[in-house]
Parts: structure tokens; C-alpha cells; sequence
């Protein structure tokens, strides 16, 4: 008698994470990471010189971090400015919304005067030049026109962007909301920052992420964060998971690899560092830096300095989803003339 043949059964099981097999054990980790104010731009700038060394942006690199030891030293004694208070951020948090969003929550005139005291102290360490020149520019220009640059950056329009001095008001911009982003949990405690719909927005400025980061550490080893592009907040988002339209179908990681005969673009980063999680359902990336392969990352450095895993990853039809406001393209032509003179 001949036995049936056995119709082999195809189970679909999705693999989980660390991560998410250590959430299902009941592991706690905090839900954010504040900036820290003695080490946010200080460790940025050190990561920007050792990146530095031997990469094809070598002098952009160290600009930046010229400009990161000078957003440090003003940081320090950035002054108080209001805050919302606490009715205001309970009805935020019902809305799953932020407490401060980037654009809506209006910005406080101290910050121009700590863009220029910013500016004023970055001119000082620079060399005669095109550099200097764009400072002077921007030291120059009405507080309007200032105000309507940094609108566009809040918004993430870049049509009408003056590039040059873009990094600029930004580096002024991120100062400011990194101090909000400190004193509101130092005024309310870090649970005023709840989850916000989409979760893929800063819970306490609503802007897209930079980068997300793996940790080490006692409390959240493993754990992936989004980094913000504007507050530098970190929130706990699950890895496998698109940044973007939050899907966990089609997720896979490109990285910068080797090829017999092909040189390597440098990054500065130790391999494995810096990848690239892409989404095939929508179509973006996101860059991930891991503090388990190189325990010296940083996300906007790391960010910068591997431009090229950008290019590699848009050669094959993704688009980014994150944002540094270190660099950015936009209209060459700048801002419009009747804009009040930036140009």
C-alpha cells in the first residue's frame, strides 16, 4: 500500500528582535534621552575632528565642529526663556501631540541674540575667507529675514533656503530647542515627553529624526532611538521598523562594503557602524549608527561623514526620510530678494 504523499506546511513566522523579544520578557528602558548639556555639542565636535582625519569632507568636518565647540561654550549659559506650562502639555499629551512643536510653539527673541553671541564667538575662530564672509552676511542681516530663514528650516522647505548661512541659523535653532528640550523636563519631568502620533516624530518638537542609534548602556543596551534633528531628545523606537511609515514588512540594511578592485569611500566610522535600514513598502531610509560596533558614534557626525552610503542607497531608489540640518539642499539661487536681504 503506497502512504499519501505529505503536503509540506509553510508557516510565515516573523523573527523577532532583541529588542522585542527583551520588551516581551518585560525588560524596562527609559522612553527618552535628554541632551546633555555639558557633552551634546562637546562630544558632537570631537567625533567631527576623528571622522575628520582622511575623509574626502575633511574640511567641512572640521567647520562644523569649530562651529559645534562654539555652540558648546554658548550653551553653557544659554538664558532662560518661557516654557508651556503644565495644563498645556497634559493637552498635548491627550492629543499625542508634542508639548513644543518646531513650528507653532513661538520661538522667544533670546534666540537670535544667542544666534548672534553664537555667531560673534565661531567668527573669531575663523580664518579670512569665504566663512567669514558668510558670517558677516548673516551678522548683518534684519532680524526678519532671520526669522523668515528660520521658518523655512522649522518647516523643512527648502525652496527660498539661503544655503550658505542655512547651517548657521540652524546651529542658533538647535541651541535654542535643546535648552527648551532640558529645562521643560527639568520643570515637568521627562514624562511631559509621551508618544506622539506618527511615532516617528520628536515627542517634544514634532521634527523628523537625524539618525536612530543602538545604545549601550545598563538601562537601554540594544534599544534603538530616534535622534532628533533639531532638540537632540532621543526616543525609544523599535528596531525593524521603518522610520518613516512605521511598517515592519520589507525592512533591510544596506552598509558601505568592500568590493575587489573598488575603493572604499571613508567614513571614519569602524565597519558596521553606520548602515542604512531601508523600507521596500514606502520607499525611504534611515540611517542607523551602532554604539555596539563603535562606542564613539554620534548621529549628526556620523550622519555627515557617510554621505556616500546616501548615494549608494539613492542609486537604488530610496529616498531619505531623516533630516540634518547640517546639511541640506535646496533652491541654488538662496532666498528671494524681497525676503529683506539675505540673497
Amino acid at each position: 500500500m503506497t502512504e499519501p504523499s505529505a503536503t509540506p506546511i509553510v508557516r510565515n513566522v516573523r523573527v523577532l528582535s532583541a529588542e522585542e523579544i527583551a520588551m516581551q520578557a518585560g525588560r524596562q528602558m527609559p522612553f527618552v534621552n535628554l541632551p546633555l548639556r555639558a557633552g551634546l555639542f562637546a562630544d558632537r565636535q570631537l567625533r567631527l575632528r576623528q571622522l575628520a582625519a582622511a575623509h574626502p569632507m575633511r574640511e567641512y568636518l572640521l567647520f562644523i565642529a569649530d562651529l559645534g565647540s562654539a555652540q558648546h561654550e554658548v550653551f553653557q549659559t544659554y538664558p532662560e526663556v518661557d516654557l508651556p506650562d503644565a495644563a498645556a502639555c497634559e493637552l498635548a499629551g491627550r492629543a499625542l501631540q508634542p508639548p513644543m512643536p518646531a513650528f507653532g510653539w513661538p520661538r522667544d527673541a533670546a534666540w537670535r541674540a544667542e544666534l548672534r553671541r553664537l555667531l560673534a564667538l565661531f567668527r573669531g575662530r575663523l580664518a579670512a575667507g569665504t566663512a567669514r564672509e558668510t558670517v558677516d552676511r548673516l551678522l548683518a542681516c534684519p532680524d526678519d529675514w532671520i526669522e523668515q530663514q528660520a521658518d523655512r528650516l522649522s518647516r523643512r522647505i527648502t525652496l527660498g533656503l539661503d544655503l550658505a548661512t542655512a547651517p548657521l541659523i540652524a546651529a542658533g535653532l538647535q541651541l535654542y530647542w535643546a535648552q527648551l528640550a532640558i529645562r521643560l523636563a527639568e520643570t515637568h519631568g521627562e514624562r511631559v515627553f509621551g508618544h506622539t502620533e506618527p511615532a516617528t516624530q520628536c515627542p517634544c518638537c514634532g521634527s523628523l529624526p537625524t539618525a536612530s542609534l543602538t545604545r549601550i548602556g545598563a538601562d537601554d543596551s540594544g534599544f534603538r532611538y530616534l535622534h532628533c534633528s533639531l532638540c537632540s531628545l532621543q526616543w525609544h523606537y523599535v528596531r525593524i521598523k521603518c522610520t518613516h511609515c512605521e511598517s515592519t514588512k520589507g525592512i533591510h540594511l544596506q552598509e558601505l562594503a568592500p568590493e575587489p578592485g573598488v575603493a572604499l569611500p571613508a567614513t571614519g566610522a569602524r565597519p558596521g557602524a553606520v548602515k542604512a535600514e531601508c523600507c521596500d513598502t514606502c520607499g525611504h531610509y534611515l540611517k542607523l549608527v551602532s554604539m555596539e560596533k563603535d562606542p564613539q558614534v554620534e548621529p549628526v557626525a556620523d550622519d555627515l561623514a557617510s554621505v556616500a552610503l546616501d548615494l549608494l542607497v539613492s542609486e537604488a531608489g530610496f529616498e531619505r526620510s531623516g533630516h540634518n540640518l547640517m546639511l541640506l539642499f535646496g533652491d541654488p539661487e538662496g532666498a528671494p530678494d524681497d525676503d529683506g536681504g539675505g540673497g
